[in-house]
């Protein structure tokens, strides 16, 4: 079997049985079937996902990861590989990424029985990075036997061409923070509105000021982010609506911002309680840092990337979504990229998180062959 029929049957196996975060049980048994058959030592630090380990001929160790969750989406592709599960699709290119692990740690393990294994290995197989920080939970749960020396990851990219990667150094994606308004009014009868306590008029107060944030109370010269994505509120059509809820995200580079605009928050839900007598609540989830990453490591990452004939876009800006690898900053050093997978003579152009996203199964060869050239390199 090659390279490409290697990952083109693993990442089509795993694109047609996709599960969503913390869900991912049949996925980490086949990783795991994988990993037994191949006789790598593995770990489950949680229900989900699994960290396998080799040793090679160095006290230095170097890990690399890939997230396995699938998305609540409804596949739109027509191909023979199309998911199988209902509103659940492998729309963020985590198949490939596993697919493509997968591989490495098939050649790492054909050079540790040649006693050419250069380093020891760690390939983390990691669930829900799409949502509950998955990352942070495999860590907190985790004991490493040895101190890790730095932390790779990769990522699909439809944004750019095939045989393209982007890499910056310090930040390459944003902070992630979900917030939630909840309203608390009183029903009354549309005859008798006065009597009530409009949760509308309440969200509509929230959802002008919301708006406002970045241009009146944040550094101008920063990006930001503040998104409402779902607003809901009322129970008939002729009554006072009594509850309301609002939700959305925080995209920002600066730690900072995120706190100015967290504080803003909670001013606004004390605020709009004392102004319009409703109840007003807000609560934030444990949001995802920007991906930082380390400079020092840059070296090794651009030699292995010209090594196996990759162009290098060095973006002067990060992106704007967030990402959960920012959290094996707290183990080790990382590094994060993105492989371009746009082919538009094939037809691979959709947006991540889409429900007509695909790509070339030949691009995880080569993220395989960057793997491998960076245990070269350091």
């Amino acid at each position: 079997m090659t390279d490409l029929e290697f990952v083109t049957e693993h990442r089509r196996m795993l694109h047609q049985h996709p599960e969503t975060s913390m869900q991912e049980y049949r996925t980490t048994e086949y990783i795991i079937e994988f990993l037994q058959q191949m006789e790598i030592p593995f770990e489950r630090p949680l229900e989900t996902g699994a960290v396998a380990h080799l040793s090679g001929n160095s006290d230095r160790t170097i890990a690399f990861r890939a997230d396995i969750d699938a998305l609540p989406i409804q596949e739109e592709n027509d191909v023979p590989y199309r998911s199988t599960e209902d509103h659940a699709m492998h729309a963020c290119g985590h198949d490939g990424h596993t697919a493509a692990l997968m591989l490495f740690a098939k050649r790492c393990k054909a050079l540790h029985d040649a006693g050419e294994l250069k380093h020891n290995v760690i390939f983390i197989f990691q669930p829900s990075e799409e949502t509950a920080a998955g990352a942070n939970q495999l860590i907190d749960a985790w004991q490493p036997e040895e101190e890790i020396e730095a932390v790779f990851g990769v990522h699909m990219m439809p944004n750019e061409d095939e045989g393209k990667v982007v890499l910056r150094d310090g930040e390459i994606t944003a902070s992630a923070t979900e917030f939630r308004f909840y309203v608390d009014g009183r029903s009354a009868h549309v005859a008798a509105k006065h009597e009530g306590v409009s949760a509308i008029e309440t969200l509509l107060h929230l959802t002008t000021q919301l708006t406002q944030l970045q241009h009146f109370h944040l550094n101008g010269l920063n990006r930001n982010i503040i998104h409402i994505g779902n607003l809901n509120a009322g129970e008939a059509i002729n009554t006072v609506a009594s509850r309301g809820y609002l939700e959305g995200t925080i995209r920002t580079y600066e730690m900072t911002d995120l706190e100015a605009i967290k504080e803003r928050m909670e001013t606004l839900a004390r605020t709009a309680t004392e102004l319009f007598s409703s109840k007003v609540e807000v609560t934030f989830n444990e949001g995802y840092p920007p991906v930082m990453n380390a400079d020092v490591l840059r070296p090794s990452v651009e030699a292995a990337l010209t090594a196996i004939d990759i162009n290098i876009i060095d973006s002067e800006k990060p992106y704007l979504f967030g990402e959960d690898f920012s959290f094996y900053n707290r183990i080790a050093p990382s590094y994060f990229i993105f492989f371009g997978s746009r082919n538009e003579e094939k037809g691979f152009t959709s947006s991540l998180h889409t429900s007509t996203f695909d790509f070339d199964e030949a691009v995880l060869v080569k993220v395989a062959d960057y793997y491998e050239a960076l245990m070269e390199e350091l």
